[in-house]
């Protein structure tokens, strides 16, 4: 409706855009130019192609170089906790340090914690022996009753109460 308006007001609008009929070697000739155009435009579309190929395989080679850097030094970083193991007696599951100086710091502090904090008080060997005392005198009275053997302890009878 727009259009048959404009028409009317000016008038002169059909008379503006006659139709132009073209013929077969024009049309071919606009065709053929527009496609020189557009090959042109990807004229180098081949050796992009090929940079960006190279760059992937480029890419993937250094992912792979990575890959393999960290599986060694993973590798030796379990060697190192398994020598300062062996050295240490630590198991290498409870070493967490990067250097074979901090995880053998971290041995040593292990060992210090898992150490006894009671003093190891041997008996002689011998059953029923009660310290280090010596057999003639774990008879005598100079023991405290609490310890000889015929102390033995009886529990005291419950007391029941009625209310």
């Amino acid at each position: 409706m727009h259009e048959t308006v404009n028409q009317e007001v000016n008038g002169t609008a059909a008379a503006q855009q006659e139709p132009r009929t073209f013929t077969q070697d024009e049309v071919n000739a606009i065709v053929a130019d527009r496609l020189t155009r557009e090959r042109a435009k990807y004229a180098d579309y081949d050796d992009l192609k090929g940079k960006a190929g190279r760059a992937d395989e480029a890419d993937s080679r250094a992912a792979a170089l990575q890959q393999l850097d960290a599986m060694k030094a993973d590798s030796d970083r379990r060697e190192m906790k398994q020598r300062v193991s062996t050295a240490t007696g630590v198991p290498a599951a409870l070493l967490t340090g990067e250097t074979e100086e901090a995880c053998t710091a971290q041995a040593q502090e292990i060992l210090k914690f898992s150490a006894p904090a009671y003093p190891n008080v041997r008996d002689g060997g011998t059953a029923g022996a009660i310290g280090n005392i010596p057999t003639a005198q774990r008879h005598t009275t100079d023991l405290s009753p609490a310890f000889s053997r015929g102390n033995k302890h009886t529990p005291k009878k419950p007391q029941f109460f009625s209310y």
